[in-house]
């Protein structure tokens, strides 16, 4: 009889514990179903890449440009076919174009690889390039140098989960402290010759392969009036990406020294009327602020981007449109702040700023306990999620404007 009471009390305890999973995991997949993810948007309305599509014979160029940790060409394979799917483009080419960076002024470097692919509509009347920067090849033989603190002489005695945390860490940490030191110039050496590529050939100009070092020559003046650009980044690279920009402006006008019939003073002429959108995913920027010396041109902005204003002619475009995204629960993702953009961003941007502060990973309640979103899946998750794509795709206030966006965001509009 006993053994009887003991057998019946393990199967209720059992029972119990199998019940209390049970409801567990359906709290949970409920949670995930009901998806109330936070989505709020602080900022002036933007149109999105759709608005670079309206007409036949419409081209926009887009360039992407990875964050921490080693990436391989390919990285952005799951953005461009989610964007291209928001953008109704559903023709692509057969294959991709392959370039390795180079540049004359570090002979003995690696800058890097660009990738592109073009995506059509379906009666291929308008295209998207889709540029994809990869530039592992400049910090991977620095973090060789502590490759040996996975290796099992020194990880015996790690626990599982610290070794894979460590690996990530060792993986994804040195990136930010290599741009700072001695390959800073050798990164934006990169981006600057990929976008060099970008702006200088359309898909038909552009070779299968090259090991070539591109120049800005006729060929991009004259493409630079009908090209439509946006840049697309991803923690770090949001920093890489805006001081590329700057590092163009100050390269570019210093080659043309003054004289307005070079190809780099007509290039600059031209530029100067672009407005570029810029779409930081985990954006860095204040945190990759911290310690550097401000640029060399702050708090003027009305006195460089106001038509006829004193230093107008001297701006690098005629505007740049900063889409800040950043998920609260990313740990190393951050909102820029209205005073931020005055006094850390080169007013010769012309740099207007929008917030959009959401959430990529879920949030969980963990039965009183408080709530969790998993940090790694926060940093990581920007390029994989409907609500992202669907802004950089359609924008918001816009004609365009996506019904997922309009279901799922709420947006406090500023204005002058």
């Amino acid at each position: 009889m006993k053994k009887l009471i003991l057998f019946s009390i393990s199967l209720t305890i059992s029972g119990c514990a199998s019940f209390g999973e049970g409801i567990a995991t359906a709290v949970l997949k409920k949670q995930e179903q009901e998806d109330v993810r936070a989505c709020k948007i602080n900022g002036k309305s933007f149109p999105g890449m759709q608005n670079s599509l309206e007409m036949p014979g419409d081209t926009v160029k887009v360039l992407m440009v990875h964050g921490v940790g080693t990436h391989v060409p390919g990285y952005s394979t799951q953005f461009q076919e989610k964007l291209a799917a928001e953008l109704n483009l559903t023709v692509k080419s057969s294959r991709y174009k392959e370039i390795n960076l180079v540049d004359t002024e570090f002979p003995d470097t690696k800058l890097g690889i660009l990738r592109v692919r073009r995506l059509l509509n379906e009666d291929q009347s308008q295209e998207m390039l889709f540029y994809e920067l990869t530039w592992s090849a400049i910090t991977n033989p620095e973090k060789e140098k502590i490759k040996y603190d996975t290796s099992g002489e020194y990880s015996y005695d790690r626990a599982e989960v610290n070794q894979m945390l460590k690996q990530f860490s060792n993986d994804t940490s040195p990136d930010p402290m290599i741009y700072q030191g001695k390959s800073h110039d050798e990164m934006l050496a990169s981006f600057r010759k990929a976008f060099c590529w970008m702006v200088g050939r359309n898909w038909g100009d552009l070779p299968e392969t090259s090991n070539d070092n591109c120049v800005i020559n006729k060929q991009a003046i004259k493409y630079l009036p009908d090209d439509e650009y946006a840049i697309v980044s991803h923690s770090l690279g949001s920093r890489i990406v805006m001081d590329g920009m700057q590092s163009i402006a100050n390269r570019v006008s210093k080659v043309a020294n003054g004289d307005p019939t070079s190809i780099e003073s007509q290039f600059i002429k031209g530029f100067q009327r672009k407005q570029i959108p810029f779409y930081l995913m985990s954006n860095q920027l204040p945190l990759l602020e911290m310690g550097q010396k401000p640029p060399e041109v702050i708090n003027q902005k009305d006195q460089y981007c106001i038509p006829g204003s004193e230093h107008y002619e001297q701006r690098l475009v005629d505007k740049t449109s900063i889409m800040a995204f950043s998920d609260p629960n990313d740990l190393l993702s951050y909102a820029i702040p209205q005073q931020f953009v005055q006094s850390h961003l080169d007013s010769r941007l012309c740099a207007e700023v929008t917030n959009i502060n959401i959430n990529v990973a879920p949030v969980i309640d963990m039965f009183g306990m408080g709530s969790f979103a998993n940090p790694l899946t926060a940093h990581t998750g920007y390029d994989s999620d409907d609500r992202v794509v669907a802004l950089i795709a359609k924008g918001i206030g816009t004609k365009n404007m996506s019904e997922l966006v309009k279901e799922r965001c709420r947006w406090t509009e500023f204005v002058d």
